[in-house]
Formats: structure tokens, C-alpha cells, sequence
């Protein structure tokens, strides 16, 4: 069990960054990112406006319930956790919502699959548990190597809080600051996995699992965030 303490200003996120003096400064994702959703009442715009374009009746009353930032999610196998730049549990009616957001803006979203695999060393036998844990949770049975690591973690994170929750829905949100739309296509590759095409400013739905509905987006934040 954890203990979580309200923040009163997006300061309050800095500490909880694993590099703080690194990762929050103006013009980052984790700078923008919290000021943009500290200053919102409830969902930001761009959120909202997200559930508001997806043709699906649970987000017709999609209301937050909580919000923790920099969100750490056990994962399978021996190692760290997935430290999330966002939960939200939201939900809507009597269900449940686990909703997994990272922020960026022109950072990539980090290693290859491959990349992470070897990184210098053998695919060893507990990297294979975890990678085979994750690939498990969101309905895969592999992944190519060419994929970015953190988004893989970054649902199966979505779906594993879905699970401890018992929430019906389990969404991934990339928040982007970007300018620029960087990365989009990493993204558009990571959801090709399970044969779907998504549209900016839309969810889109990748399948289910054990009785949890898998969702994708894609929100374009306010690049008025960018600056100190």
C-alpha cells in the first residue's frame, strides 16, 4: 500500500521525477505536462475533446476520479517498474476506467524493443519473462524489434492497473506538446500491431482481454505549456 499527497501546484510534480533537475524545464514534456493538467478542472481540453470524438456510449460521462503523477506499475519479471508520467482513474456510470498517460514533446519515445533486449548484453532468460509478461498482457504474442520499448510498458501499465481496479477499460494517451507532431509515426507503428490505423484527436479501440477493453490516442496539447 502507498500514500498518495494532493498537489497544490504543478511544482509539486518536480520531486517525483526519477531525474528532476534534468527532465523539468520549460519546453519539456514533463514541464508542460504538468502545468497543462494541474491548471485544468478535470480532464484538459484536449482530453476531454478525445472522449467527446470517440463513437463509444462509456465515455459519454467520462468523469476523472483521481490523478497520480509519476505513477510506478509493477511489471512482470525482475526489475524497475514502469514509472508513468500519469494515471487517471476515471469513470463513467458504474465503470471503471484505467488511463495511462505520457507526455511528450520532442523526446523520443526511447529504446527499440531490440535495443532494449541486448542493451549490451545477452537477451537474458529474466528479459524474456518480462518481455513475454508484457507482450501477454496487452494480447500479443510478440513484438517486433523495431518498436519503442515504452509503449509497449506503457499500456500493458494501463491494462495491469485495469486489472487491479477491476475497470472495464484500459486506455493509453500520448499527450503531445510537439510543434512539430513528433514521433507520430512510432506511434502509428506501435498501434499497427493490432491491425488498426489511428486518427489524431480520437481513440481508437485495439481489442480486449479478459474482459477489458483496449484503447489507444492521441492528444495534441496547448503549446502555451512549453514556456517557464
Amino acid at each position: 500500500m502507498q500514500f498518495y499527497i494532493p498537489t497544490q501546484s504543478a511544482d509539486d510534480w518536480k520531486p517525483l521525477l526519477a531525474s528532476p533537475e534534468k527532465q523539468w524545464k520549460p519546453g519539456y514534456s514533463a514541464y508542460a505536462l504538468a502545468h497543462c493538467w494541474q491548471a485544468a478542472n478535470g480532464f484538459p481540453p484536449e482530453i476531454a475533446q478525445l472522449f467527446r470524438t470517440t463513437a463509444h456510449e462509456v465515455f459519454r460521462d467520462i468523469q476523472p476520479l483521481l490523478a497520480i503523477p509519476e505513477h510506478k506499475v509493477p511489471l512482470p519479471g525482475r526489475g524497475l517498474a514502469s514509472q508513468n508520467d500519469l494515471f487517471v482513474l476515471a469513470k463513467s456510470g458504474h465503470k471503471l476506467i484505467s488511463i495511462m498517460v505520457e507526455g511528450k514533446v520532442d523526446e523520443s519515445f526511447g529504446p527499440s524493443v531490440g535495443q532494449w533486449k541486448t542493451n549490451g548484453e545477452a537477451f537474458t532468460e529474466n528479459k524474456q519473462a518480462r518481455f513475454m509478461g508484457l507482450c501477454s498482457a496487452v494480447g500479443l504474442t510478440d513484438v517486433p524489434d523495431t518498436i519503442h520499448y515504452q509503449l509497449l510498458h506503457r499500456l500493458a501499465s494501463a491494462v495491469i492497473e485495469a486489472q487491479r481496479y477491476t475497470a472495464s477499460h484500459a486506455i493509453m494517451i500520448v499527450h503531445s506538446f510537439s510543434t512539430k507532431g513528433s514521433h507520430w509515426k512510432a506511434f502509428v507503428d506501435f498501434v499497427d500491431l493490432f491491425r488498426q490505423v489511428p486518427e489524431q484527436g480520437m481513440l481508437t479501440s485495439i481489442g480486449a482481454i479478459g474482459g477489458i477493453q483496449l484503447w489507444v490516442g492521441w492528444a495534441s496539447g496547448n503549446s502555451l505549456y512549453l514556456q517557464g
